[in-house]
């Protein structure tokens, strides 16, 4: 059974493919999903954040409107050198995880290949400490992105 955020990141996600680009209001899309407005910044945050695809503006004044674009890369050399770039020397799970979704999302690698790689970046694998562990999480997904440059 699908969860409220599923239900609302699909929500934003279809009327997105139709423009692009939206504002929406958070206290509307809460009463729309008859839901807490903090469930909706929740959404946002974890669903479109830059590691995704997304930038998210909140508009202050006008009663809370939120504006939220899909951003297209070029083509997919340049995507995956922008990842590269955002890793830094370090780098979390939950970002690592979302650029995988990302990569997916962008038919870039099979379902199959994002689980693999999600498998390879999971704290469980990576049984180190806190700051050593995104670190060496940073070094495997530059390697699989490298690799990715070359895989087409």
């Amino acid at each position: 059974m699908r969860n409220i955020s599923d239900i609302i990141e699909e929500h934003i996600k279809e009327i997105l493919g139709n423009y692009g680009e939206i504002e929406i209001k958070r206290s509307e899309m809460a009463e729309k999903f008859q839901c807490v407005p903090s469930q909706i910044n929740y959404v946002l945050k974890t669903r479109f954040s830059l590691e995704r695809g997304y930038v998210v503006e909140s508009k202050r004044g006008g009663g809370g409107y939120i504006k939220i674009v899909k951003v297209k890369p070029i083509n997919e050399m340049e995507l995956i050198d922008q990842m590269i770039e955002f890793i830094d020397d370090h780098i979390t799970q939950t970002r690592s995880q979302a650029m995988i979704v990302r990569l997916f999302e962008e038919e870039l690698i099979t379902q199959r290949e994002a689980k693999l790689m999600i498998s390879a970046i999971d704290r469980s694998v990576i049984n180190l400490s806190i700051p050593l562990r995104d670190k060496v999480r940073a070094n495997i997904l530059r390697a699989m992105l490298q690799a990715l440059r070359y895989k087409r």
